[in-house]
């Protein structure tokens, strides 16, 4: 019994015999010395990866131990497919042997692996004209996100309007639920984290202060450098690789699962049952996470002064509110809410555009992290100087 040859199935030349195993064999024949592969060289026959490891092994021997030029006959395969072309093509170089006895379907087979494997291997280098389209692709794409998000935005604010007009209409099941997910399942890490950066930063500072014999200023340089910069900023990223990926990933797998599309069907609009609900949990709960991060960092660096510098709680206490003006708190309240809003609509906007499959998924969540980080430090320097003769 002969398989008739298909497009997509493995090329059958000959009838299958009992053994189908993947091999070659070597003769000398009147011109020289002959490879000729035999069995089933298929996906199915080479799966098995100590018999690929021969096999290869096995071709490299013979190729290397001829002494004249070697030729390779395919007239006695029971099956060719693809895999089993380009690992002959493989170990031949890319290139086409001197001898070679194949059928015309064996040939067809292995020039189209060729062709492929040229145009994968040996790609052109790009040119300038192709790399400036590409600058204007990336132009292009920026402006589409500047545009998505602005329409974004503008819709949280007609949202915003429609919930202060009718606030018993209003999702509050959603806005509580986002409060509590956002807020209270993220004070165990960042107190953590807060308290761990008290500590390093109490224990870096102790090591130069006491050379100049200013022990009593730490408590002046963890007060305003935690309560206004690093507190609020350390929260925000945290928030933004935490909370940021989760909405991200939830509303990219009701995109993936067409629950949007059912949604616009129903008549509810994403942006008033999805984006604001988030947004306005993120901006109220984000100052929270603040103020909780910055007072345990705050206890982490009063206890690391207390064991390096012999500075006492009691003293760090007493000594802080005249360290930190109440402007600087008010400040970081402020932008931490700035920063929470960004981080939801961010968030928000990389779900919305994702496709429905699942490798954008991923990509949109990772861009979604990576874009809420850096917005979340270019914000904030952006307040630290517009705001630098506040509270200093």
């Amino acid at each position: 019994m002969v398989n008739p040859p298909a497009t997509h199935d493995p090329i059958c030349t000959a009838p299958i015999a009992a053994d189908v195993a993947p091999r070659v064999h070597w003769q000398t024949g009147p011109d020289g010395p002959v490879l000729r592969v035999q069995g089933e060289w298929t996906a199915a026959r080479l799966a098995d990866a100590r018999l690929w490891h021969s096999l290869q092994a096995s071709l490299k021997h013979h190729a290397e131990g001829a002494t004249a030029p070697l030729a390779w006959s395919l007239e006695n395969m029971q099956a060719l497919d693809h895999i089993g072309a380009q690992l002959l093509w493989a170990r031949w170089g890319q290139a086409w042997p001197a001898n070679l006895q194949a059928t015309e379907a064996q040939r067809a087979l292995l020039e189209r692996v060729a062709r492929f494997t040229l145009e994968i291997g040996c790609a052109p280098p790009s040119s300038m004209w192709q790399r400036y389209l590409g600058l204007g692709a990336g132009v292009l794409s920026l402006l589409s996100h500047l545009h998505s998000f602005t329409g974004l935005l503008g819709q949280l604010l007609l949202d915003t309007l429609r919930l202060l007009r009718a606030p018993s209409r209003a999702p509050w099941r959603d806005i509580s639920g986002h409060l509590f997910r956002f807020g209270a399942t993220a004070l165990p890490i960042t107190a953590l984290v807060g308290f761990l950066i008290g500590v390093v930063l109490a224990y870096l500072s102790a090591q130069q202060l006491r050379r100049f014999g200013a022990d009593a200023f730490i408590v002046d340089l963890l007060g305003v450098s935690l309560v206004r910069e690093l507190g609020p900023l350390l929260a925000a990223i945290l928030v933004a690789g935490r909370s940021g990926s989760a909405i991200t990933a939830q509303i990219g797998v009701m995109r993936v699962t067409k629950e949007l599309d059912a949604m616009r069907v129903m008549g509810i609009m994403p942006g008033f049952r999805l984006v604001m609900p988030r947004a306005l949990a993120l901006a109220v709960a984000m100052p929270l996470i603040s103020l909780w991060t910055t007072l345990m960092a705050l206890l982490g660096g009063m206890v690391a002064a207390d064991i390096a510098l012999d500075i006492s709680p009691t003293y760090f206490m007493q000594a802080l509110p005249g360290a930190v003006d109440l402007a600087n708190l008010w400040l970081a309240v402020g932008k931490t809410a700035v920063f929470g809003l960004l981080i939801a609509l961010i968030a928000c906007h990389f779900g919305l555009r994702v496709k429905p499959n699942t490798e954008s998924l991923g990509k949109g969540t990772t861009a979604a992290v990576v874009t809420s980080i850096t917005v979340v430090i270019l914000v904030d320097a952006l307040f630290a100087i517009a705001f630098k003769d506040v509270g200093i």
